[in-house]
């Protein structure tokens, strides 16, 4: 028997999806990630059981916020690795990952939260933004361009860190951040003549 297909949503509720998407966007942006639901529906015009049945939780919907971001995001990781800087390659990729997730405030924790829980519906996205990372360290390491201890869980530290200070403090001293200590762990590659160069994004 053939499969009967899929309805489409119906227009009104496309629409609501839409609103609700566009005012949470806006009140995450102005309240952060912990802001009422009420408030997102209520602003949208639509009762709370109508989110609900968007977004069965507050990490579906901020999931469904990223998508689009995500996206962006991994394609830009994509190029990186295809890129023949390693160290530049890596120090970008921790500058786009804080933006990322300073995009609201608490949206870093968030994240975290989701890597170690397989239930999460941002388990996925925040392990394909791991996974990125690691290769882009190991690219880094192989060259020569990466201090040997640091790890994967030092560059999501720093991440973690510098997405906190750009929420609470502002964008350049969370870029000071970056740069400071990604100066700590990048290190000297040999040069072609048997001398040294610093390499540095």
């Amino acid at each position: 028997m053939a499969e009967t297909p899929r309805r489409r949503p119906r227009a009104d509720a496309r629409r609501n999806r839409e609103r609700l998407l566009a005012e949470a966007d806006a009140v995450f942006r102005r309240e952060g990630t912990d802001a009422s639901l009420e408030s997102v529906a209520r602003r949208a015009g639509v009762a709370i059981g109508t989110l609900y049945g968007h977004f069965p939780n507050r990490r579906a919907l901020i999931g469904a916020l990223l998508s689009e971001r995500n996206e962006a995001l991994f394609e830009q990781g994509r190029e990186l690795l295809a890129g023949s800087e390693p160290a530049r390659a890596l120090t970008r990729w921790v500058r786009l990952v804080v933006e990322h997730a300073a995009a609201y405030q608490g949206l870093a924790a968030v994240l975290a939260d989701g890597l170690g829980d397989r239930d999460s519906e941002l388990h996925a996205s925040c392990t394909r933004m791991t996974d990125i990372s690691d290769r882009l360290l190991a690219d880094a390491r192989t060259a020569g361009a990466l201090r040997r201890d640091v790890t994967g869980a030092d560059i999501f530290a720093l991440m973690n860190a510098a997405a906190w200070v750009r929420e609470h403090m502002s964008p350049e001293q969370a870029e000071r951040l970056v740069a400071l200590t990604m100066d700590g762990m990048l290190t000297q590659e040999p040069d072609g003549a048997g001398g040294r160069v610093i390499r540095r994004p």
